[in-house]
């Protein structure tokens, strides 16, 4: 026969309870936190609220001083000038973007994912030399390689085409050091041991096993180079001389090539131009922002 001996409940020390009324007040929103997180809010969105107001507004009701704080009645009209205006010819550029920067995010995530595999998890000669090549394309400025780019583009005649603005970046460095590093920590060893035992080829423990396991970083890399993309402006205006074949940067630069700017007419045009990010954002940013803080928790 045993005998069970029940032990008193150990009472915390005071030491114990300070630690621990210390440890709360350090994970406690105080009245500045709040008070800084309030004003980081309204200096964000600060800018996009006054774009609404200016592009709801006539041109002379946004060069008055003081400027209005309120939105006006114009917007729908603001925006059927600049959908009407054959300069801009924005609803070409809104469709070439989305074809472009649809289509190197696509690719930029997939070459991404593959190569960032390749160089986390598989053992080949002078892997380590060609990351570091890969590294070092990324310290180069963009403006250096404009001038041989263009000569490229120009004996491919690829000039005023989408494959001039599409092809040059369809990967890049960053995407590969990016998915390498997650690669490193999200897909474990024995994980891809197991399915070599099992007879899987490389390229099925790549589609089975590491892109579900690369996809938050997968995430946070479509979004940040779909944005970049569709931002780009430098590289479009550049090769692409045709009006009418421009991209959306262009076109908004087209609405400003007046003598007399049309404020609230750039304005509505951006507004446009912003709409398609913000769908972006708010159709995957659920899994954009558990991927940021998941890779987080990994580092």
């Amino acid at each position: 026969m045993t005998t069970t001996t029940l032990r008193p409940p150990v009472r915390p020390t005071p030491k114990t309870q300070r630690d621990a009324h210390k440890a709360d007040r350090l994970w406690k929103a105080t009245p500045l936190t709040w008070v800084g997180l309030v004003l980081g809010v309204i200096l964000s969105l600060f800018p996009f609220y006054w774009m609404i107001v200016i592009a709801s507004r006539t041109n002379d009701a946004a060069n008055s001083w003081p400027p209005p704080f309120l939105p006006g009645g114009k917007l729908g009209e603001n925006i059927a000038r600049v959908l009407e205006n054959g300069d801009a010819n924005i609803v070409k550029g809104l469709m070439n973007s989305f074809l472009v920067s649809g289509t190197i995010t696509v690719a930029t995530v997939f070459f991404g994912s593959l190569a960032g595999f390749a160089f986390a998890k598989l053992r080949f000669r002078g892997k380590n030399a060609m990351l570091l090549v890969i590294l070092a394309s990324m310290m180069v400025p963009v403006q250096l390689g404009v001038l041989p780019l263009y000569i490229l583009m120009a004996k491919l005649d690829w000039l005023n085409t989408m494959p001039s603005v599409t092809v040059p970046f369809l990967i890049g460095g960053f995407g590969i050091f990016m998915m390498r590093q997650y690669a490193e920590q999200a897909v474990p060893n024995e994980l891809i041991e197991a399915a070599r035992v099992d007879g899987c080829s490389t390229w099925r423990v790549y589609w089975h096993i590491v892109v579900p396991a690369l996809r938050p970083a997968a995430a946070v890399l479509g979004l940040l180079t779909f944005m970049e993309q569709w931002n780009q402006f430098f590289w479009p205006f550049v090769v692409l001389a045709d009006p009418a074949n421009p991209t959306v940067q262009i076109s908004l630069r087209s609405l400003n090539t007046a003598y007399f700017a049309d404020n609230s007419q750039i304005f509505a045009g951006t507004l446009i131009a912003t709409l398609p990010l913000f769908i972006v954002f708010v159709l995957f940013g659920r899994q954009i922002i558990g991927g940021i803080m998941e890779g987080a928790v990994k580092s």
